[in-house]
C-alpha cells in the first residue's frame, strides 16, 4: 500500500469529485491484495473459468452502441445504453481515466490478473444500472459502499469514508443511511464480478436485479427525490 500517494489523490478528489482519474489513483495505491484475491475467487467459479478460457472482451460488447440499442426495451442492455448516453458517457472513458498518469496500470505479469482487473473496471456503469444508483454525488457514494462490500478494496473504502463525511455535512444523516443500505445491498447480492454480463444484457433489467439479489435503494431514492424537490 502507498498511503501517502492515496491521501494526496484523495485530497484532489475531495476538491474535485468529478476527477475520475484520482479515484483510480486512490484505488491502486490502497488496493493491496484485493485484486489478486478477487481473481482467486473468480477462478473458483464455473462461469469465471469459462470466461477466462474464452478471454471474453466485455469492453467490446459495451462499445457496440447499435447492438445495445437494438436490444428489447426494458432489457439491461437497453437500460445501460440509455444510462451512458443520457449521461454523455462512453465505455472508453473509464479506460482512459484508469490509465491516465499510469499507462501500465494493468500491465501485470499474470495476464489473467490483467484481464480480470480490466473486466471488473468495465463493469462499473453496469453496476450503476443494476443497483439504480445515479451519477450524482450521493449515488456514486452509495455505489462505492456497495462496491467495497463486493470487492473489499481498501482504496474504495477510503473514498467511501471521505464521501460519507462530506455528504453527511451537506445532506445530513440521510446520506449515511443511504450509504449503509448500499453496503448491506452489496453484502447480500450475488458476487457481481463473476457474472456473465454478455448474456445478462439481453434479459429484462428487473429480472437481472432479481436474479442477482440486488435490493431496491429506497433510502437513496428518498434522498434523491427530496434533494431534487429542494433544488427545484
Amino acid at each position: 500500500m502507498r498511503l501517502r500517494a492515496a491521501l494526496a489523490a484523495l485530497r484532489q478528489l475531495i476538491a474535485n469529485p468529478e476527477d475520475t482519474q484520482r479515484v483510480f489513483e486512490v484505488i491502486r495505491a490502497m488496493a493491496g491484495p484485493a485484486l489478486a484475491r478477487g481473481l482467486r475467487r473468480f477462478r473458483q467459479t464455473e462461469a469465471g473459468q469459462r470466461m477466462l478460457k474464452e478471454r471474453r472482451n466485455l469492453l467490446r460488447t459495451l462499445r457496440d452502441r447499435e447492438a445495445l440499442a437494438g436490444l428489447p426495451d426494458g432489457s439491461l442492455g437497453r437500460a445501460y445504453h440509455k444510462f451512458v448516453y443520457a449521461e454523455r458517457l462512453t465505455a472508453d472513458e473509464l479506460v482512459a481515466a484508469s490509465t491516465e498518469g499510469d499507462p501500465h496500470a494493468y500491465d501485470f505479469d499474470d495476464r489473467d490478473l490483467a484481464w480480470y482487473g480490466e473486466r471488473v473496471r468495465d463493469q462499473h456503469d453496469l453496476w450503476h444500472v443494476v443497483t439504480q444508483y445515479g451519477r450524482d454525488p450521493l449515488g456514486e457514494a452509495c455505489l462505492l459502499a456497495f462496491t467495497w462490500a463486493q470487492t473489499r478494496n481498501r482504496g474504495v473504502a477510503l473514498i467511501a469514508v471521505a464521501a460519507a463525511w462530506k455528504l453527511s455535512r451537506a445532506l445530513g444523516f440521510g446520506a449515511l443511511r443511504a450509504m449503509w443500505q448500499g453496503l448491506q445491498a452489496g453484502r447480500h447480492a450475488s458476487w457481481l464480478p463473476a457474472q456473465e454480463w454478455e448474456a445478462l444484457l439481453r434479459l429484462p433489467v428487473v429480472e437481472v436485479r432479481r436474479l442477482l439479489g440486488v435490493a431496491s435503494p429506497s433510502a437513496y431514492g428518498e434522498m434523491a427525490k427530496s434533494t431534487r424537490l429542494a433544488t427545484g
